[in-house]
């Protein structure tokens, strides 16, 4: 009667919750078992199937039907293995006491079975549970002498958790080489069972890990293939993996590539807020921009890096900013900001290494005798003859012992709360310090752009007093000249004759005037910056000819004679500018020469340039005037008619020579002559 009700619980149990056919087709075979023992196996096979599942009330009530039936029968296999799958259930539920209490009563019962298979899987349960929990020491030893058996029996679905734990916890524990050892291990087995996610999460870990060796192409590769995996599409994924991808990218200055994922990286982590990951975008943004060149923008990405890697404490990060920040400020010649963020970079790295150090070193060395399944298994009873008593005096002893013990620990609190409130205040004051430090880095750069902007007023305004000089007097004096013949005509003061006697005194004056108006508008152009030149071909023979007409009058009125050997040839400049400095060099040889003297103009090609050369055999220019010329204050003296000039003229030249790529220069003997050459280019640079 018992076994049918028995049989009538099962059925109920089992086919009110099948979902799946094997599930099924166990349930049917579990209803019509005869042999207890066997009924038990067949359902921790549905149990272990649930778990697998995730099911894990189905599971308990699978369970508590069977440990009533391996009690009922007194069959110890199963009751090892029930109990072993309760602990499991209670660790899924982090419900760490009865898990350990579990799995501890499992392992006795396997111990007793002599079941090392089981055995083994305990030992890694433990050690997963424990590494989970941060004991690294004691996880590391159950779940290392469990594998040994587990690789000898090729049980893929146990090694591929171990695996995978021992690659989480070292690389906790900063132990990169043995993750890496081990991420490597889970992830062949991972791939073996078609684990897309295992695979995922291992790949990701081991890209991390070889971009920290240094190991970029291998870091490229996974990071890559979680990118490229089903389970790598989802946005949380993406947005951890662009920026790093990008930053492996950058270690082989692969501009293109590393800009293409650093910009989606930086889209998709602004769009969901992801402050974690966008911190490594704007760091391995900023420094792309350095080493391309745009460093203004370089240093408005890496302002905003170094606030949120300060805000989540990310220390990484913080130190990558330093450095960068030291580079920029080294670049762009701020050496004394350079000098501090240097001192903080290093203060990081010490403090980083220093904290990598003792990771490293908490590190456990387990022995290979170490590794025994049983190596927690100790004798705890000891034989009643070795038992020593104690007497009354030694009892005292241990109370005045415990009682120094008690006192010393007091001390040593107060000591430690006496030192935390330090530490507390030195880093208030460090903090304080920082602050006040960037605002006044804040103020010296306003300060500085403040000084250049006034700099740059006292020139505009030194350039205009000086224009208004010029125009005052020399200017002034020859439109005066020019208002006062006009004046003489219109009141019949002058006849017909005399005032053609008068006119190329006239156009002296007008010629004067006109170059002058030259000379001013295009020197306050160049003082203000704003003279660009617009570059052709043209014929030098052809601005020659145009120019010698301007000064026909003046040379013969002053008895000198012009001799033009010029020739067709074309020159790639402004032509208007070189139209300028060519009237300026005739006016200056006219000037400077006495009645006989002769002025040759001429051009010809050296080394692919157009070279032109105005020579004259007028008074010369002494050897220690010479280096005068060309500067940008005025120099002047006076013609041999006693001409009056602004001092502007061959310094205008100089200008617009160098705006067009070109150079001018000057030989000169006294009272020989001058010769003064303007070589051009022919045509237009490489680069432009």
């Amino acid at each position: 009667m018992r076994r049918i009700i028995t049989l009538i619980l099962l059925f109920q149990v089992f086919f009110g919750f099948t979902q799946t056919k094997e599930l099924d087709s166990l349930s049917i075979a579990l209803g019509f078992e005869t042999n207890d023992s066997l009924k038990v196996d067949t359902s921790l096979k549905i149990i272990d199937l649930l778990y697998e599942a995730r099911d894990f009330e189905r599971a308990l009530q699978y369970i508590k039907l069977s440990d009533q039936l391996s009690s009922d029968i007194n069959y110890e296999p199963g009751i090892a293995k029930i109990t072993y799958y309760k602990a499991l259930i209670y660790a899924e539920k982090n419900d760490y006491i009865n898990a350990m209490d579990g799995y501890t009563k499992a392992k006795g019962l396997f111990n007793k079975l002599k079941d090392t298979l089981n055995i083994a899987k305990v030992n890694n349960s433990i050690g997963l549970i424990e590494m989970e929990r941060g004991n690294f020491s004691k996880g590391l030893q159950y779940s290392l002498s469990a594998i040994q058996e587990l690789e000898r029996r090729g049980l893929s679905h146990e090694l591929r958790s171990a695996y995978a734990s021992l690659g989480k916890a070292y690389y906790k524990l900063n132990a990169v080489d043995k993750s890496i050892e081990y991420n490597l291990k889970a992830l062949d087995i991972q791939e073996q069972l078609n684990d897309s996610t295992g695979v995922s999460n291992s790949s990701l870990l081991l890209a991390e890990l070889y971009s920290k060796s240094k190991e970029h192409r291998k870091a490229i590769e996974f990071y890559e293939k979680v990118l490229n995996s089903a389970k790598g599409k989802t946005d949380s994924i993406r947005s951890n993996i662009l920026p790093k991808l990008g930053g492996e990218y950058l270690e082989f200055n692969d501009y293109d590539t590393a800009a293409k994922y650093l910009i989606r990286g930086l889209t998709l982590n602004r769009r969901n807020k992801n402050e974690t990951s966008l911190v490594t975008t704007l760091n391995n943004l900023g420094k792309l921009n350095l080493n391309q060149g745009r460093l203004r923008t370089a240093e408005q990405q890496l302002f905003e890096a170094g606030a949120l890697a300060k805000k989540l404490n990310d220390t990484d990060e913080l130190l990558k900013y330093y450095g960068l920040m030291k580079a920029l400020d080294s670049t762009t010649r701020r050496f004394d900001r350079a000098f501090v963020w240097q001192r903080r970079y290093y203060h990081l790295k010490d403090s980083i290494s220093e904290s990598n150090v003792q990771s490293v070193s908490k590190i456990p060395e387990v022995a290979a005798t170490d590794l025994s399944l049983n190596f927690d298994t100790k004798n705890t009873n000891p034989e009643p003859s070795t038992k020593i008593s104690i007497d009354a005096e030694q009892e005292d002893k241990l109370r005045k012992f415990k009682l120094f013990f008690y006192i010393l620990l007091g001390i040593l609190a107060i000591v430690c709360v006496f030192l935390v409130l330090i530490y507390l205040k030195r880093n208030n004051s460090l903090k304080y310090a920082q602050e006040l430090e960037e605002k006044n880095l804040k103020i010296q750069l306003q300060n500085e752009a403040f000084v250049e902007q006034t700099q740059h007023l006292e020139n505009v305004n030194n350039v205009k007093d000086k224009l208004f000089s010029i125009v005052s007097h020399d200017l002034k004096d020859s439109l005066s000249s020019i208002n006062g013949f006009i004046d003489l005509l219109r009141d019949g003061s002058l006849s017909r004759e005399e005032f053609d006697n008068l006119i190329p005194e006239l156009s002296e004056n007008a010629n004067n005037a006109s170059l002058l108006l030259f000379n001013l508008l295009n020197w306050s152009k160049s003082q203000m910056q704003s003279l660009k030149p617009s570059p052709s071909l043209f014929d030098i023979q052809e601005v020659f000819e145009e120019k010698i007409k301007l000064v026909e009058q003046r040379l013969e009125s002053k008895g000198i004679e012009l001799v033009d050997h010029s020739l067709r040839d074309f020159a790639y400049a402004d032509r208007s500018m070189i139209e300028i400095v060519i009237q300026n060099l005739l006016a200056n040889a006219l000037k400077f020469s006495k009645k006989g003297d002769k002025i040759t103009v001429s051009n010809h090609i050296s080394n692919g340039s157009c070279i032109i050369s105005i020579a004259d055999t007028g008074i010369g220019i002494p050897q220690h005037n010479l280096e005068k010329l060309f500067k940008s204050n005025t120099y002047s003296t006076m013609g041999t008619n006693n001409e009056k000039g602004t001092g502007l003229g061959l310094s205008i030249c100089k200008e617009l020579v160098e705006l067009n790529g070109g150079k001018i220069w000057v030989e000169s003997t006294v009272n020989v002559g001058s010769t003064f050459y303007v070589q051009l280019p022919k045509s237009k640079p490489n680069g432009d």
